[in-house]
């Protein structure tokens, strides 16, 4: 299989602030090649167990070869449409190797 390339857009502090005293931000974009993309669950996103209506659009699942960082708070860009990442995801390692 063959993933496509997505962007991962993080805001990261300058350290500066503007007139009003909040922090200045700037987008750091990284690109990730061979990620699989696939629709989110198709379920009613009001249920009991997400009261606030979060809705997966897509399940998005990064190569082996990704150097990790957090992406907590990031965005995934994909086909130039900016998707917020749900929690913090961590890597998996299912013990297979041999495959990116």
């Amino acid at each position: 299989m063959r993933g496509e390339t997505v962007k991962v857009v993080r805001c990261t502090p300058t350290g500066e602030t503007d007139p009003g005293g909040s922090p200045v931000t700037k987008d750091d974009i990284e690109s990730v090649g061979n990620v699989l993309v696939s629709p989110g669950a198709m379920s009613n996103a009001t249920d009991s167990l997400r009261p606030d209506g979060v809705t997966v659009a897509f399940t998005c699942l990064f190569p082996r070869s990704y150097a990790y960082r957090s992406l907590r708070g990031a965005s995934i860009r994909i086909d130039e449409h900016d998707y917020k990442v749900i929690g913090d995801p961590r890597p998996l390692d299912g013990g297979m190797k041999p495959t990116a």
